[in-house]
Parts: structure tokens; C-alpha cells; sequence
């Protein structure tokens, strides 16, 4: 990125200033699949995480989430988090994306084809 949206903007995440602390305090503890990479201060009472892509919280999977709030100490470098097979793979927030959910009616969401109705709805003006 240039230099001017390194100095200025927060949304990357990776501003001059978190770039100064990091290399101050910080010690990296591992990264994500999504390319997150997470951090703790030497002492080990703050933990945070420079974002690959935008500022978006819900870019954190489940394990760093416990980790980054100190639900758990082991980061999930150390730890073995294997899925259950009954898990899904972790989706970040879709809202304000064409990817979000927009349940049936939406204004939002594209028009199917319309089935034909398999009875005759009520109105009161056919009584």
C-alpha cells in the first residue's frame, strides 16, 4: 500500500502506528488460513491481530476468537483443532455483500421464476 494509506487509514489494519507497537512490543504467535497474522505483547497482556484484507472482526475463526479474548491460552498453533465432521467451515460476516442471505420476499433478492400456485388464495371481494 502506499504511503499515504498507511499513515491514514484504519480499515487495512495495518496503519504506521499498530506497525511501530508491533515491532516494539509485539511477538507473533502464528497466522490463519485467511492470512490474518496474530500477536501478543512480550509480557502477554495484550493480544490483537493485523488483518490481511479489511478490519472486519468476523474474519477471526472460532479458535483465534477464544485465543485473541483469553478464553483460552494455548494459541491454536499449539493446540490440535481438528473439525468434528459436523462442522462447517467458518464464514465470515456476509452483510452488505451480493453473498449475504436475503430471505424470501427481499427487495434484495433476484426474481426465480414463479411457480404456479397449487390452490386459490382468499380475497374477500370473490364472497
Amino acid at each position: 500500500m502506499g504511503l499515504f494509506s498507511d499513515l491514514f487509514t484504519w480499515w487495512h489494519g495495518d496503519t504506521l502506528g499498530t506497525r511501530l507497537y508491533t515491532w516494539r512490543k509485539g511477538e507473533r504467535v502464528g497466522e490463519d488460513g485467511l492470512g490474518n497474522v496474530y500477536y501478543k505483547e512480550r509480557n502477554g497482556t495484550r493480544r490483537w491481530v493485523i488483518y490481511k484484507t479489511i478490519s472486519e472482526a468476523s474474519l477471526i475463526p472460532p479458535e483465534w476468537h477464544a485465543w485473541i479474548h483469553f478464553i483460552t491460552d494455548e494459541p491454536p498453533t499449539d493446540e490440535d483443532y481438528t473439525p468434528r465432521p459436523w462442522e462447517e467451515a467458518h464464514r465470515p460476516n456476509l452483510t452488505g455483500t451480493y453473498e449475504a442471505y436475503r430471505p424470501p420476499g427481499s427487495v434484495m433478492r433476484p426474481r426465480v421464476q414463479e411457480q404456479p400456485l397449487d390452490y386459490e388464495p382468499w380475497s374477500p371481494e370473490s364472497s
